[in-house]
C-alpha cells in the first residue's frame, strides 16, 4: 500500500496540489512513513530518513534539536534495532542537531559520518555565532534564537567517496560542492534510492543566499547529472517531498542541472563581454520552461541572487563600477544627496511617490538614503517602514521577505516604541497599519491604492 506521503507527493507532481502545501502535522501524526523498501521518512523542515538492513539501522540526517525527541520516538516506534551509522548530508544546523536522543541510548553510540569539511564548518560557526544569530532572526523572525557554539562532531570523515554496509544494503556516499562545500549525497544500489541532502529541495537551488558563504552552481549541476546517471527509482530530498519513478527522478535532476547551467553560462557570457554586475543581474533569466516547473520556484532563493554568487565565484567582490571600489560611507553619500534634493524628508517623499508608481526597487533605495541622512526623523522612518512592508508583500522568496521585513520592522519599532521582533511578526503576518481594515477585506490596500501615502 502506498504511504500517505507518497500519495501526497504524487498529487504535487501532477499539479493538483501546490508543492509548498505540505501538511506536516498530519503526516507526522502517522509516525515515520515507508518511502522505499526498508527506508522510512520523518518529514520535517529538514527531513530525516531511516534505513534498515539486516546489519542494523542508519540515519541520513538527524534534523533539528527542537524536534529531536519526537523524531527519535517515531523512529523507535518503527524499529528498536541499533543505529550503526548517522550520516550528515552537510553541516547546516537543521540537519545535524537531532543526535542527542540516539547518543543517550544504552550501547555503542551511532557512528556519525560526514565529509571532512563539516568539522571546519563547525569551527566557523563557533567563530560567527553572533552573526548567525542575527541573520537567522532576520531571515526567519526567530525570537529566541541563540546560535550554538558546539556541535555533535563526526566520528568518521571522508574526502571523496566512502561505502558503508548494513549487510544487504550498501550506502554509497559521495561528496559534492553545491549549496555547501561539505555536501554528501547517497545512493542505495540494492534499493534504487537516492538521498540528495540539500542538492535537491523542491525550490530554486539555494545557490545565491545573500547572507551566507560561497555556493558552487557549476559543481552542483555536475553532481545532479551524476545522480541522474545512476537511474534511481526514488529521490529523497533534504527538504520537501519524495519523488517516485525513474522518469520523474531523472527529469527533476536534469531540469535542476540545466537551470543552474543556464544561469552560469549567461552570466559568464556577459562577464566575458565586459558587462558590469548591475547589467548582468537585470538581464540574466532562467529558461522560461524550467522556471515554470513546480520544483524550481523561487520560494527560498532567487535567480538574481544566484547570478551574484556566480559573479563572486568567478569575478570577486568588485561589481565593475569604479565608484564602488572605495566608496564613501553610506551616511556621507546620503547626506550629500539629501542636501541636493532638499533634505531627508524630500528623499522620503520621493520614495513614497516611487512606491505609488509601482517602482519598489527605487522606493527602497530612496527610503534607505533618507533614513541614513536623518536617522532621527520619525516621519522618514514611517515612510521607510511602509515602503519595505509593501516590498515584503511583493516578494516570493524567504530570503527577500526576511530582509525586507526586518528593515520595515526596524523603522516601525522606531515610530511605535515596540520591540523589533514583535513588529517583525506583525509585518510578516500581513499587517498594513496605515490601511483601515474595513477598506481592504483581503488584507491588502484599498482598490487603486498602490503605494504608501506620506504620513
Amino acid at each position: 500500500m502506498t504511504s500517505p506521503i507518497l500519495e501526497h507527493a504524487d498529487s504535487v507532481w501532477r499539479g493538483s496540489v501546490p508543492p509548498q502545501e505540505v501538511p506536516l502535522r498530519d503526516l507526522r501524526s502517522r509516525g515515520v512513513q515507508e518511502v522505499a523498501e526498508g527506508v522510512v521518512m520523518w518529514p520535517a523542515f529538514g527531513n530525516v530518513y531511516g534505513i534498515r538492513g539486516d546489519g542494523g539501522l542508519a540515519l541520513f540526517d538527524s534534523g533539528n534539536n527542537v524536534d529531536a525527541r519526537t523524531m527519535h520516538a517515531a523512529m523507535r516506534a518503527w524499529s528498536d534495532e541499533p543505529v550503526r551509522y548517522a550520516i550528515f548530508s552537510h553541516g547546516h544546523f537543521d540537519h545535524v542537531a537531532g543526535m542527542e536522543p540516539f547518543d543517550a541510548e544504552s550501547g555503542p553510540r551511532p557512528q556519525v559520518i560526514a565529509h571532512e569539511k563539516v568539522a571546519a564548518r563547525f569551527v566557523r560557526y563557533a567563530r560567527t555565532a553572533g552573526y548567525n544569530t542575527v541573520i537567522n532572526q532576520r531571515q526567519f523572525g526567530f525570537t529566541r534564537m541563540v546560535w550554538p557554539t558546539s556541535f555533535r562532531q563526526p566520528d568518521l570523515t571522508y574526502h571523496d567517496r566512502i561505502d558503508l554496509s548494513l549487510g544487504d544494503v550498501t550506502l554509497e556516499l559521495r561528496h559534492a560542492r553545491g549549496e555547501t562545500d561539505d555536501a554528501t549525497w547517497a545512493f542505495l544500489p540494492e534499493r534504487g534510492v537516492l538521498l540528495t541532502g540539500d542538492l535537491f529541495i523542491w525550490v530554486t537551488p539555494n545557490a545565491g543566499n545573500p547572507q551566507k558563504v560561497q555556493r558552487y552552481p557549476d559543481e552542483w549541476a555536475l553532481a545532479l547529472r551524476k545522480m541522474a546517471a545512476l537511474s534511481p527509482e526514488v529521490l529523497l530530498p533534504g527538504h520537501g517531498l519524495p519523488i517516485a519513478g525513474a522518469a520523474r527522478v531523472r527529469q527533476a535532476l536534469t531540469d535542476t542541472a540545466d537551470y543552474l547551467d543556464s544561469l552560469v553560462e549567461q552570466t559568464l557570457d556577459m562577464m566575458n563581454a565586459g558587462a558590469r554586475l548591475d547589467e548582468i543581474i537585470h538581464a540574466v533569466r532562467p529558461p522560461e520552461a524550467l522556471a515554470g516547473r513546480p520544483y524550481l520556484q523561487p520560494h527560498y532563493d532567487e535567480p538574481e541572487f544566484v547570478v551574484r554568487n556566480i559573479w563572486r565565484l568567478y569575478g570577486g567582490w568588485h561589481d565593475g563600477n569604479p565608484a564602488h571600489l572605495k566608496p564613501p560611507p553610506d551616511d556621507v553619500l546620503a547626506h550629500a544627496l539629501a542636501g541636493l534634493s532638499g533634505g531627508a524628508a524630500a528623499l522620503a517623499t520621493r520614495a513614497a511617490t516611487a512606491a505609488a508608481e509601482g517602482d519598489l526597487r527605487l522606493a527602497c533605495q530612496l527610503a534607505e538614503l533618507a533614513t541614513q541622512a536623518d536617522p532621527s526623523d520619525r516621519k522618514v522612518h514611517e515612510i521607510r517602514a511602509r515602503v519595505y512592508t509593501l516590498r515584503v508583500r511583493q516578494e516570493t522568496s524567504t530570503m527577500s521577505r526576511g530582509v525586507y521585513t526586518w528593515a520595515a520592522a526596524e523603522s516601525r519599532s522606531v515610530t511605535t516604541g515596540k520591540d523589533l521582533l514583535d513588529v517583525y511578526h506583525e509585518i510578516a503576518g500581513g499587517q498594513m497599519w496605515w490601511v483601515p481594515s474595513t477598506a481592504a477585506p483581503d488584507g491588502g490596500r484599498p482598490p487603486g491604492a498602490r503605494g504608501p501615502a506620506a504620513p
